[in-house]
């Protein structure tokens, strides 16, 4: 074979694993270049005559009968932009909008917003870091990322049932938005005093001011149909448009998962951000409204006293693990199909604060309109509504009412709300969608995939029904008051004991230090103070707050408007919050019962790391770490040595 007739081919090979990882004989047994190479696709460059690339199998690859054929390989964030905006979308949604306000107007303003930041703080950040950095570590749902202590798989379990439970009233927000949306579309709003039949509502001659507005009416009457049942047993019959748009939502949510995580690259940078020109142009108009004042100066101004009550600080710290998604499964989701070198400690930083930020900001845009709500009554701010968890839906539509082009403004407006909440409710139950592809690898096939997101979207929703009823509204007060709020902070509560004291804090902070790689110094000060966090203040925080929801729900009556909820309904809500536990204590013995030995043996061997649970750091560790080359001389096509 001459010279001028050879060709030079130029085989790469970008392995995942780097050099020191690859002289480990756990991490070589673990992840063999075989395994690696089919999961790469066995792929290289190939340098012609031309100089033009073109994918070829690698030549002269030898056969392998014993190895299966592998499964689809995970998908994966098409950009650090992406995965950021994602989760600061899947923090800063309907938690700002809905459930920040009524809190913060419960709890007397501005303290709230003290305790609120502190929790935050204490216990927010560092549980907010420890989940993202499981998932990513372990590029796993919320199930199998306790490869890391199998004693607590359990809390995994116990992860996807709270997040059934919040999912099955979540939508409900996301149906009540999308009749707003489909209602906007009429001209006058008919929650607005054009509205013909709002006419005697909103008389306000002289002492004929009616103390119930229109935009309330409209909510209890036409969206809840509330004023037709007469509590909690009595559920009335199903609200039939309300149905609708709760068919809707699901509709719209097992749409988003069919497309995966890399549906969000068309979309991101518009609703990640949208949300915020609406509050802008709400704080705008707030503030040109009479009244507005007043109400700025109850959001701002601080009873010191209020400090003292528990049930600040309890309803602080339920806010801040609600509105970051803590104990649902769904930041280790999304963190699961993130790079391994991902900066996770800059993102918790950016996302946490931007979190509050938002909810501070929001808090303009309620309480400039709840002042000028209560001047129209003329009552106090802190009287001018007694309609709970609908406060934010009253106090939005009464604002765009009052705006010039409130058509306009109130679709837009409801729109967003409505991708928001579709969008977040997507991040929740992709937690169950990755662990089951993670578990079962042929689900990935988009036919079988199809069927199993069909099975649980329709499950949801006929669940769902019940809450859409007349009387559902109490209901769903019971899910998010007491049974979700107790079940996550038991579930988060878990996590961090676990992960401190089974896995090892030190190992879990050197893990998170392998992952960001080359970090300034003051990373290693931060880590310090989680570590701090996580050994003492948060569980201590947790177990706190725990205690006193259990001992409210007894001494404290709850209330939708003048309908007490009876004993009964606490302490079953209460029940279902303990029952969503009970997979972590289950587990734990199962667990314990598969091992040999004493009980101390068998507990040491039932919280070491299994074999696989590195799998994904040395996928991810080292693409552009481990680099080799070969040069491979080869005769042209149809040519044959001498």
């Amino acid at each position: 074979m001459s010279s001028v007739g050879q060709q030079q081919l130029r085989v790469e090979y970008y392995y995942s694993i780097s050099y020191n990882q690859l002289l480990d004989a756990t991490v070589r047994q673990a992840y063999g270049l075989a395994k690696l190479e089919n999961c790469m696709g066995n792929t290289f460059r190939m340098e012609g005559p031309t100089g033009t690339p073109t994918s070829q199998p690698c030549p002269g690859a030898q056969p392998q009968p014993e190895v299966l054929e592998p499964s689809p390989c995970r998908e994966t964030w098409a950009g650090k932009c992406k995965f950021l905006l994602s989760c600061l979308g899947y923090c800063v949604g309907l938690s700002n909008f809905w459930r920040f306000p009524y809190l913060c107007y419960r709890n007397g303003g501005g303290v709230f917003l003290i305790s609120y930041f502190i929790m935050l703080l204490v216990t927010g950040l560092p549980l907010f870091l420890m989940e993202l950095s499981l998932g990513q570590y372990g590029a796993a749902g919320p199930i199998t990322v306790w490869k890391c202590c199998p004693l607590l798989k359990g809390v995994g379990i116990a992860m996807l049932i709270e997040f059934s439970l919040v999912s099955l009233y979540y939508v409900v927000i996301v149906a009540w938005a999308i009749y707003y949306l489909v209602s906007s579309f009429q001209s006058p709003l008919p929650w607005s005093c054009d509205a013909p039949r709002n006419a005697d509502l909103c008389q306000n001659t002289s002492g004929s001011t009616s103390r119930v507005s229109a935009s309330e009416v409209f909510w209890n009457e036409q969206v809840l149909g509330v004023t037709d049942s007469s509590g909690l047993g009595d559920p009335g019959t199903v609200q039939w448009p309300l149905a609708l748009c709760l068919l809707t939502a699901w509709v719209l949510v097992f749409r988003r998962m069919l497309k995966g995580i890399r549906s969000f690259s068309k979309g991101v940078y518009f609703m990640a951000t949208f949300p915020y020109l609406i509050i802008l142009i709400l704080i705008i108009r707030g503030a040109t409204l009479d009244g507005s004042l007043d109400g700025i100066r109850f959001y701002l101004s601080s009873d010191w006293s209020r400090l003292q009550s528990a049930q600040v600080w309890s309803d602080a710290a339920s806010q801040v693990i609600y509105s970051l998604g803590i104990g649902l499964g769904g930041l280790m989701s999304m963190a699961s199909y993130k790079k391994f070198d991902n900066n996770i400690i800059r993102d918790t930083l950016i996302i946490a604060i931007g979190k509050y930020l938002t909810s501070f900001f929001t808090g303009f845009a309620i309480f400039s309109v709840l002042g000028h709500v209560a001047w129209r009554k003329q009552v106090p701010v802190d009287s001018v509504a007694d309609i709970g968890l609908g406060l934010a839906f009253v106090v939005y539509t009464e604002a765009f009412s009052l705006l010039p082009g409130s058509l306009f403004w109130s679709i837009l407006f409801f729109l967003m709300l409505s991708m928001r909440g579709v969008d977040n409710l997507f991040r929740a139950i992709e937690g169950i969608a990755t662990d089951s592809l993670d578990r079962f690898p042929a689900l990935r096939d988009q036919r079988r995939k199809t069927a199993l997101l069909g099975a649980l979207c329709t499950s949801f929703y006929l669940l769902g029904l019940l809450l859409v009823t007349q009387g559902g509204i109490f209901w769903f007060m019971l899910l998010d008051t007491y049974s979700t709020v107790f079940g996550r902070i038991v579930v988060a509560l878990f996590m961090c004991l676990g992960i401190t004291f089974c896995y090892g804090v030190k190992q879990f902070c050197q893990d998170i230090m392998d992952m960001i790689r080359q970090c300034p110094a003051w990373y290693s000060h931060m880590l310090n103070y989680f570590k701090v966090c996580w050994i003492f203040f948060t569980p201590c925080l947790l177990l706190i707050t725990l205690i006193w929801i259990f001992l409210d729900s007894y001494s404290v009556p709850l209330y939708y408007d003048i309908a007490e909820f009876p004993g009964w309904a606490v302490s079953l809500s209460i029940c279902m919050g303990v029952l969503t536990c009970l997979p972590i204590p289950l587990w734990a013995v199962v667990a314990l019962y598969r091992e040999s030995g004493s009980l101390s043996e068998r507990f040491q061997k039932a919280t070491q790391p299994l074999d696989s649970w590195r799998t994904a750091a040395a996928r991810d560790v080292a693409r552009d770490v481990m680099y080799m080359s070969a040069i491979i001389t080869a005769p042209p096509h149809g040519s044959s040595e001498d």
